[in-house]
């Protein structure tokens, strides 16, 4: 096929193909522009985003709000560096501070970063306040996480895929089946003198929307509190109202040392990431010891801002929940030996699949975006769903409709 007869799409995926890193297998399609719950490829075709950037387009793609407070901060300043002060940052933290409630805010950029500084911060507490030897410092981990790409995080991976031939990794972790309160209290028992840390997903979603049993990370908040251990949260994918709650956590009430946020944090137009914790843990960091050119700069201070604004004032929290019980009521009663499963919480959710007749989720996958619906296969045989928390129940069923369609033909 001659170059000209290849469409726009095929062009410019042949182009990444040359010259990018083959570290992503992406779906075929070339997204040139978004607005709220649609995405459009470069020809021009409509789609229903059911990813959303992994849940950092809670907020809807380009919302104006958003886009107008990046567009004003970006004509006045946008990076300083933290060698001064400026004029948004300080606000930015008393603003986290009264929307979420602990002391104070550790400003970073990515996910990773997040996790990164949770684990720096738990490990001086660890140190600092409950004196464990520095070189006997562990932290609790579960199988099935995802808590980012940094080779200290991928060490608490137990997936080959994020971890093989990258050695050495770090050392001083101990990694526990998920979903296993038992698991937690034997590793505490055993270790808890030496543990300065438990860290854990409220909903594991790379591992593909793995919800855990009702209780369990109340459970497992009171056993690290009764060993002297802090309690981590990654809510980088589900905070910010993605599971029907500002912090997932909040689903089993308890209220966790450390939260990292990340991903929706940005408004799906900024890295932007942060932790959350109180003076005691917060303030064994002095100075030099912690930092980030680009954590906590002007841009993001105000754009995380106004993103937190947005989930408030659209209500988004409330029709995330709504919206997420719908998504699963109606995709419940699709009739398709293809699905064994349909779980999650607010609006991330997910199928889980079989294959039939040798269509795998990826090719379940190919069919939505050909009838105008983008979502990701995760392990081979699960579907995350997670679309901009301001769909509307009318856009939400046409939605299904796909779906549905999508997996009754198989």
């Amino acid at each position: 096929m001659k170059d000209t007869d290849k469409t726009k799409s095929q062009q410019l995926m042949e182009l990444e193909e040359h010259y990018g890193a083959h570290n992503y297998h992406p779906l075929p399609v070339v997204l040139s522009r978004g607005k709220d719950i649609y995405v459009w490829d470069v020809e021009g075709k409509q789609y229903f985003d059911f990813l959303s950037s992994y849940s950092a387009v809670n907020q809807g793609h380009c919302h104006p709000r958003i886009v107008k407070v990046l567009k004003d901060q970006a004509d006045r300043l946008c990076l300083t560096s933290r060698a001064f002060y400026n004029d948004a940052l300080c606000e930015y933290e008393k603003f986290m501070h009264e929307y979420f409630g602990y002391d104070r805010v550790l400003p970073m950029n990515t996910g990773a970063e997040g996790v990164e500084t949770a684990l720096k911060l738990a490990r001086r507490w660890g140190a600092v306040k409950k004196g464990i030897p520095n070189d006997r410092i562990k932290v609790i981990c579960c199988e099935g996480n995802f808590h980012g790409r940094t080779v200290t995080v991928i060490t608490m991976s137990n997936d080959p895929s994020s971890y093989a031939n990258y050695g050495p990794l770090t050392p001083g972790f101990i990694r526990i089946p998920y979903n296993d309160t038992e698991a937690l209290r034997c590793a505490l028992d055993e270790h808890g003198n030496e543990v300065c840390a438990f860290i854990a997903e409220p909903i594991q979603g790379e591992a593909g929307v793995f919800v855990p049993d009702d209780g369990y990370l109340k459970t497992c908040y009171d056993l690290c509190h009764q060993h002297n251990v802090l309690f981590i949260a990654d809510e980088v994918q589900t905070g910010i109202a993605r599971t029907g709650r500002m912090l997932c956590s909040e689903h089993d009430d308890i209220r966790p040392d450390i939260v990292v946020l990340g991903k929706a944090l940005g408004g799906g137009v900024l890295p932007v990431s942060a932790c959350l914790a109180d003076d005691e843990i917060m303030l064994n960091i002095r100075p030099g010891e912690h930092g980030s050119t680009f954590g906590g700069f002007p841009l993001a201070a105000r754009v995380a801002v106004e993103a937190l604004k947005v989930v408030r004032d659209e209500h988004l929290v409330e029709n995330a929940e709504r919206m997420g019980e719908i998504f699963r009521r109606e995709v419940r009663k699709i009739k398709s030996e293809a699905i064994l499963e349909v779980r999650g919480r607010g609006l991330l959710n997910a199928i889980v699949t079989r294959p039939v007749k040798g269509r795998t989720a990826w090719d379940i996958c190919l069919s939505m975006k050909d009838k105008g619906l983008l979502a990701k296969p995760t392990h081979d045989h699960i579907i995350r769903f997670a679309p901009p928390l301001t769909i509307t129940e009318e856009a939400l069923m046409q939605a299904i409709a796909i779906i549905r369609e999508t997996f009754e033909e198989q």
